[in-house]
Order: structure tokens, then sequence, then C-alpha cells
């Protein structure tokens, strides 16, 4: 992986990597549902996508209820959207102390561990990146985001104790994951991005750091993912010592490169709804392309979608290609 990152920075052309799943699911006649209760349908998914286009690297679904899950959390499955959460596990101290960190057979992770192991397996020739939420958002899934914001700051030892349970399963689950031989881990933090950069520090990026110092080496990365920032916590996020930053929509891309070291890799951000989903092939061409140009200069840049894809036209992804490919000919 150091590698790898090392020969985007140096390199001449520009590299694609969005965080692409659903459109696969769909090519391979499955549902949204079949994809995230079945490793083997997750993995056919992720294959057809990285048949189908040039992709620099191959993710996985962005699933941020797969933990809060085996935490024992109530999910409402729809045929066609991602699984949410029905309601709040945890509602007070006691409740915090009594929390057990479960073990990986928990819920659904077998399964996702499953379609890793399948897409190590499989793709040899390009980095393989699970996936995970990350501290914060985690922990705000199962106290319910409206209470833990309040408590923060009324019951911050509450909230600690929380977190503390939350990095524990999730340096287990990353440590997994990482022994089934993928490449890094894409780890979604949005949560993160309602706080402000001095929260942030306090209550995601001091135990973001935790992981990433105890498994990010030069064979795996650790991409932290924040598609809430709006600027206004990006410090925070290059804190956190991910080898790669991943920005959302919600943010300048020129103000994210200026704000990141050279060395870190910074990805982002087309709107994977309002250009891929709801645009046409040619604004997605006239947005794409435009990035670029905004980041031409940045040789850590590395395009791509804001968040993760849902289901799109699949010209929408050729016209978000054929811009790559011509911002890269004039090199």
């Amino acid at each position: 992986m150091a590698d790898w990152i090392k020969q985007i920075i140096e390199g001449n052309k520009r590299v694609a990597m969005p965080i692409m799943t659903h459109p696969g699911i769909e090519y391979v006649g499955k549902r949204v549902v079949d994809a995230v209760t079945d490793g083997n349908v997750h993995f056919s998914a992720i294959e057809a996508i990285v048949n189908k286009f040039d992709m620099a690297a191959c993710t996985v679904i962005m699933d941020l209820t797969v933990e809060a899950e085996a935490f024992g959390s109530k999910i409402e499955f729809a045929e066609n959207e991602l699984p949410h959460v029905l309601e709040r596990l945890i509602r007070n101290e006691e409740e915090v102390k009594q929390l057990r960190v479960p073990d990986l057979k928990a819920g659904r992770l077998p399964e996702y561990l499953k379609a890793n192991q399948l897409a190590v397996r499989t793709f040899t020739d390009r980095p393989v990146f699970a996936g995970c939420i990350g501290p914060f958002s985690l922990a705000g899934r199962l106290y319910d985001m409206s209470e833990i914001m309040v408590a923060i700051y009324i019951e911050p030892d509450t909230i600690t104790a929380l977190l503390e349970k939350c990095t524990a399963f999730l340096l287990r689950y990353c440590e997994e994951l990482k022994r089934t031989g993928v490449t890094g881990v894409i780890m979604a933090e949005p949560a993160a991005g309602l706080l402000s950069d001095e929260d942030c520090q306090t209550y995601s990026t001091k135990y973001v750091r935790q992981v990433v110092e105890a498994l990010q080496d030069d064979t795996f990365t650790i991409i932290l993912h924040n598609c809430g920032n709006t600027g206004q916590c990006t410090q925070a996020m290059v804190d956190s010592g991910a080898a790669a930053l991943h920005f959302g929509n919600a943010i300048d891309m020129r103000q994210a490169l200026q704000a990141c070291p050279t060395d870190v890799l910074v990805m982002g951000n087309i709107d994977p709804v309002g250009i891929l989903k709801q645009s046409t092939p040619e604004v997605v061409y006239q947005k794409t392309l435009e990035l670029l140009e905004q980041t031409a200069s940045a040789k850590n840049y590395v395009l791509s979608t804001g968040c993760d894809v849902p289901m799109v036209p699949e010209a929408n992804i050729q016209a978000f290609y054929q811009a790559l490919d011509h911002f890269n000919s004039s090199f």
C-alpha cells in the first residue's frame, strides 16, 4: 500500500476510486437486501463493477448498520435500500456499562467478512478495501444521534465509556479484516461532520487514531471518510493519522487539499445522488472534468465520489470515466 500511494503521488495520470457497489447489484440481477445479507451476492456485485469499470481499487458496500446490529440494534431491511437502525439501543450510563462488546460471529459480520475474503482471492491486481463504520458514528447509532449530540456536553463520561467499547470492537473487527488479506479499510465517520474541530478531536479523532496506530502499516491503509465535514473539522481528520482522507460533496475539494499534507491521499467528491444519479451524462462529464481541472495541481488527489454510489444509470458512470480519460489524455 505504501508503494501504491507513492505511485499515485508520483504518477502523471489521475486515477479514480469511486465508492461504488450498488450498480453491481443491479448488474447481477439481485436486490440490495440480498447483497447486504449474503456475502456471495455482495461479492458478485463487487466483481461485476470491477469487471465493467476501471477501478483503481475495489470497495465494498458502505453499510453503516452492520456493526450496530452486531451490538444488538434492531435493523429494518428494505428490498432496494440500505438497511437502517430502528431505535436506540443504549439510553443511559448503566446500559453503557452493561453493553457487551460483540464477537465477530454476531449478526451479518460473517457475511461481510466472506465478501472481503472472496474479493481478496479474486482481485490480486489492485487494492481491496473493506469497510467499517467509525467510532462516533457507531456510538450515535447505538445511543441515537440527537441524544448523543446533547450527551457529549451533559454526560461526557457516559459517551466516552461508550466510545471506548465501540473502539474496542472496531479494532477487533478491523484486525480480522486485515487478516483476510484486504489492503485497507474505508472507515466511514459521517456523524463526526456534525462536530466542531475541537469536539471532533475529542469524540472521534482520538478513537480513530487508536485503530490507525494499531493497524496501519506499509501493507494496510486506513481511509477515513467523513462526508458530513464542510471544512470545519478537516484538521481533525488529518490528525487521525490515516494515510488517506475521503471527503463528501459538502466540501470544496480545493480547500480540502490545501488543508491536507501532500503525502496523504485526498479523495472525493462527485455528488453520488445530485450528479451521478439525477443528472444527465453530459452534466456528469462536465462536473467531473471541472473537478479534475480544479485539482490538477494536487499530485495526491484521487478522483472519487462523495459517498457510496446508489443505483445509477450506467451511462452516467461511463461519462464519469470519459471525463477522466479526457483529462488524462492531456498529459
